[in-house]
Order: C-alpha cells, then structure tokens, then sequence
C-alpha cells in the first residue's frame, strides 16, 4: 500500500496509526441496531418474522425511551425477546461520572472491547451541549494535546458515537441541543463513521445538524470530501499557528499539509456550502498569543466568511506550555477586532474535575497503570 499524503510525513509507528485509523471504521459489535434508520429497522424486524410496525416501535424504544438491551422492550413478546435477547443494541457501559462545581459532567464510557472513551455534558441555562469523542485516542499527537499523548488505538463506529449524546441525554433527563465533535480523536480521519453518525442524530435524535460543530486539525482533501456531503453542520478548524513554521511546531501533521493548502479547502468549503467557517485558535503564552501573531492570524482568515473562537490554554503534566493572562488574552481579541475578524474567546468548562478534553481519561489511565 502507498503512504497517504498525511501518513508519509511521520515515523513507521505514527504512520501505521493513521493508516489504521483510516481503514477501520467498524466496531468489534456485529451489527448493532443503534445508529440504524427506522426504514433499516424495520427492515430487521421483517426478516426476523415481525410485522414492519415493530420496527417502529424499536426505534422509538432505542433513540426516545433508552432500552438498553431488547429485552427492555416490553411492547414486544416475551418469546421473541428470548429469542433475540443477544443481538446487541450497541450501547457502551458508564465507567465514571464526574461533576464539576460548573455543572459540566465528564463521562468515561467503556466500549464493548473494553477502550475507554470520554464524551462530556455541558449545560447552560437553555442548551444542553454534548461534547463527543470519534476515536479512541488520537493519531495526531498535536503537542499540547491530552488525548494525543495517550496514543490512538482505533475508530469509533457509528452506534459508539450516537450512544456518547444518548448517555448524556438520559443522564441530564433533557433533550440534547448541541454537539460538538470535540472530544478524543481526528473526526475526518473517521469520516464515515461520524457523517453516519451527524445523519442519525438529526434522523433518528432530532438534533438540527445546524446546532452541530465537526472540529478537524485538517487532513488533506478531507474538507473538499466533507463538502460534498452537503450537511449542514459547523465546520471548526483547528489553527492553534499564525504562520507554518509555528503550525509545525504544534501540529505535526502540519508538515504534510500547509497552511495555504488547508486555508484553500476552506474557502472551498465556505463556496461550496454557503457556510461560514470557524477557526480554533489555542492561546498559548508566550508562543502564540503575541501582538505579530494576532496580524498573521488576521491575513490568515481574512476575506472569506470565518469566525475565529479564541481557546486560553488548559495546562496538562505532560508538557510546559502554559495559560496567558487574561489581560494577554483580550488583548489578542481586541488586535483581531480592530483587523475587522469576527472573534470569540470560548473559556473550557470543567477545568476542577479534569474535565477539559483528554484530562479525565488520561489521569484515570494513569492511575490504573
């Protein structure tokens, strides 16, 4: 096989990460009903002998009441629940729950293989926003990043993401409003998957793709592919560089795809989709949150519809970079505004139970190791 474009810049044990996580989408569940369309249930009843209107009443009992089993559909014979009582619906185990004083709750979720995934609950006071991972572990090992420093070990499937939101739902007693593709993992290192995934939520949830936000480091050609998929989703791109040499730095990746490359397939985006893009910018003190860089940053995304949200650093052990101010961090803002950028300073919620992303697990996989 020939080295992807991504893949050809890292070393044989990154490079065999990302080929892995771009050939293995499915799960180690033999074909779990989570994830499926009301049509493909009720096409599964009908070949197990039911009437298609059972296939109705299973979708309603998977994505609306949370059965975890199909012997927790009581609607349904008993003789037939034996009957099928092994075929997996594809919900995962809670392994931990943490609450912050915020009210933000982190979710350690056991798969059926036995990874361990986070996804995380963020209230406000009329959203419930759900922060979803799409692989276990991450590929890229961006430098500063918690999740990349653990390693990655595979794709998530469909039914492993959708459980993420549902888990969350059933535990907040209230409808989902929000979710963000943030968590653990490269999204379009997994693209199947999660445009699977983005497709039942609003299908089969109810959740508007519009109050959805894919956040990718970029890999090359991807976005383009993502366009044309013709979602409308929010598409966040991760910068955290002003310039290529800095975007190296942090992102090894970067090597393999420039930034001009990557600013080019989102104007593309922007063109194809009629949707703005937004950009992911982490303040890091002292590296990237100076005055010279918030003018780069500015040519950057520039000219096109874009947003950029403005993310202050969460400092883990693993590395020394560290949190500006806050007097460093409205400074960069304000140097935006005045180049006539659309800007937001997004603080992370969950910061005093580990709850920012990559924290949680990490210090629990630690302890157990």
């Amino acid at each position: 096989m020939s080295s992807s474009p991504v893949s050809a810049m890292f070393s044989p044990d990154a490079t065999a990460a990302i080929v892995s996580a771009e050939e293995s989408p499915s799960s180690p569940l033999d074909l779990p009903l989570l994830g499926q369309s009301l049509a493909q249930l009720q096409a599964w009843v009908v070949q197990q002998g039911q009437p298609a209107y059972r296939g109705k009443q299973l979708h309603q009992w998977i994505y609306a009441q949370g059965a975890r089993s199909l012997t927790d559909i009581t609607v349904f014979s008993k003789a037939w629940r034996a009957t099928v009582a092994d075929v997996p619906l594809g919900r995962s185990e809670l392994h931990l729950r943490s609450v912050a004083p915020d009210g933000t709750v982190k979710y350690l979720l056991r798969l059926a293989d036995g990874h361990i995934i986070e996804a995380v609950g963020i209230p406000t006071a009329k959203r419930l926003t759900v922060c979803v991972s799409s692989q276990v572990g991450c590929p890229m090992a961006c430098d500063f990043c918690a999740t990349g420093k653990g390693g990655f070990a595979r794709n998530l499937a469909t039914h492993e993401i959708v459980d993420q939101v549902l888990t969350v739902q059933e535990d907040f007693g209230q409808r989902v409003s929000n979710i963000v593709f943030m968590g653990m993992g490269e999204p379009l290192l997994n693209t199947d998957s999660v445009v699977a995934a983005i497709r039942c939520l609003n299908g089969d949830v109810g959740i508007s793709q519009r109050a959805i936000t894919l956040s990718t480091v970029g890999i090359p050609g991807r976005i383009r592919q993502l366009a044309e998929q013709h979602l409308q989703v929010t598409l966040a791109v991760s910068l955290h560089a002003s310039n290529q040499g800095l975007r190296e730095q942090l992102i090894p990746s970067a090597r393999a795809y420039p930034l001009t490359a990557l600013l080019t397939e989102c104007r593309d985006y922007v063109a194809v989709t009629g949707r703005r893009v937004s950009f992911e910018y982490i303040l890091l003190a002292g590296l990237n949150d100076l005055p010279e860089h918030a003018g780069e940053l500015a040519d950057l995304v520039g000219g096109f519809q874009s947003h950029v949200n403005l993310i202050p650093y969460n400092p883990i052990s693993e590395v020394d970079y560290q949190r500006p101010s806050d007097y460093d961090i409205q400074d960069f803002a304000e140097a935006l505004r005045e180049r006539h950028v659309a800007v937001s300073v997004r603080y992370s919620r969950g910061l005093e139970k580990d709850a920012a992303c990559g924290q949680l697990r990490a210090t629990k996989l630690a302890a157990a190791g």
